[in-house]
């Protein structure tokens, strides 16, 4: 039966998406059919392309507007933002930081960039997001209050400063428990949410919930600035230390360059931001068509044994910015057979990203039993999943 599942999903996003056999999907495209080249022209005609410009302050007051946050900071991408996000959070050289191990390496990454260590914890399947009642076990397990207050690693002896959920593919993760879990820990939420723009839990926009939430607008992302992200939080004076940290912590003046601290040239361009503010304005019609596309590929897996697709989570509303299958049990040869056949035909399908406690510069890392994000390893593929797959036919 394996052996023809690859064919059967070709033929099936071909039916679904209208397109010709010798059409290249990519896996998400993005889309400029509105004011981008408006915007982005005014910007070139007035040469304000650079850091500075009306387009900058603009997104983000939109976006902070478009996700119920109080404050927004438009930064150069998804990366940079959390790496600000952790510094301001308090994360110093030494300290850990609880990660999913199936994620992007950015999401480790950023914590290095702290000189600080990625924990790497293991996810659910429902969410394909962080397992909290086994990460509370496991922090229960390994934990012990010190003198400071703060929660160590007995195993290690280092302080464990910070959670970061990532709202794996658009799903979000179960905030309500692991804002729960974060209190009596004291441990600071960072939401890794770069995939989940217009995503909801329990009505509310995922990045709102934490001290800090990032997005990142890379061009596979629900909306691009071409490059991009931000940072979003509530507390309107971390919100100012953000943007002066990202601004190479320049003192304001109308002409000297003082500096008050080691800052970083993390600002987002006028040229970026324009593209973006013209993005934003379509991301309701965006988020109607992939929910549409969603709902298609929902419908075609139910009839196909053996393969199951993921929808979004009780209690949410997720922005299926990539649509995800599962096979019903971990078989990297059978997972492989369908990326090379549904490749070969032009559907660039793709994996899930390689484990992070699996990569070479993370191997030694502290972690938990990582059962399940070694069995998604071999269940998960990725399908086209850009807006202009479900166009309105």
């Amino acid at each position: 039966m394996s052996e023809s599942w690859g064919p059967a999903i070709v033929e099936a996003i071909r039916r679904i998406s209208g397109t010709a056999e010798d059409t290249i999907l990519p896996l998400h495209e993005p889309e400029f059919a509105g004011n981008e080249w408006q915007y982005v022209k005014e910007c070139i005609d007035t040469g304000w392309v650079s850091s500075v410009g009306s387009y900058v302050n603009r997104f983000e007051k939109d976006l902070a507007e478009y996700t119920g946050s109080g404050y927004a900071i438009a930064v150069v991408n998804g990366t940079a933002a959390l790496h600000i996000s952790l510094l301001l959070a308090g994360v110093e050289a030494g300290d850990e930081v609880i990660v999913p191990s199936l994620s992007f390496v950015a999401t480790a990454n950023a914590v290095a960039y702290c000189q600080a260590t990625p924990h790497f914890a293991d996810v659910e399947p429902k969410t394909l997001g962080l397992d909290v009642e086994r990460l509370d076990a496991h922090l229960a397990e390994i934990g012990a209050v010190g003198s400071d207050g703060s929660l160590y690693n007995q195993r290690t002896g280092k302080r464990i400063r910070a959670i970061v959920p990532m709202h794996t593919f658009g799903h979000p993760v179960d905030m309500e428990s692991l804002l729960e879990l974060g209190e009596r820990y004291r441990l600071a939420i960072i939401e890794d949410a770069a995939e989940s723009l217009g995503s909801l839990y329990k009505g509310r926009a995922t990045g709102t919930f934490g001290l800090f939430g990032i997005l990142s607008f890379n061009g596979n992302k629900v909306l691009t600035c071409g490059g991009g992200g931000a940072i979003l939080t509530q507390d309107k004076e971390l919100a100012a230390k953000a943007k002066h940290l990202t601004t190479t912590a320049k003192v304001p003046h109308a002409w000297a360059f003082d500096h008050d601290q080691v800052g970083y040239n993390y600002r987002m361009p006028n040229i970026n931001a324009a593209l973006g503010c013209a993005q934003l304005e379509r991301v309701p019609l965006f988020l109607e068509r992939k929910r549409g596309l969603a709902f298609e590929y929902e419908q075609f897996f139910r009839t196909v044994p053996g393969i199951s697709f993921v929808t979004e989570p009780e209690y949410t509303r997720s922005n299926y910015w990539l649509n995800t299958i599962l096979l019903d049990r971990s078989d990297m040869v059978v997972r492989d057979r369908i990326l090379q056949d549904t490749n070969a035909a032009g559907i660039l399908t793709r994996p899930v990203w390689t484990p992070l406690h699996l990569l070479p510069m993370y191997a030694a890392c502290p972690s938990m039993d990582m059962y399940v994000t070694i069995e998604m390893q071999g269940r998960i593929i990725n399908l086209p999943s850009g807006t202009s797959l479900a166009r309105e036919k």
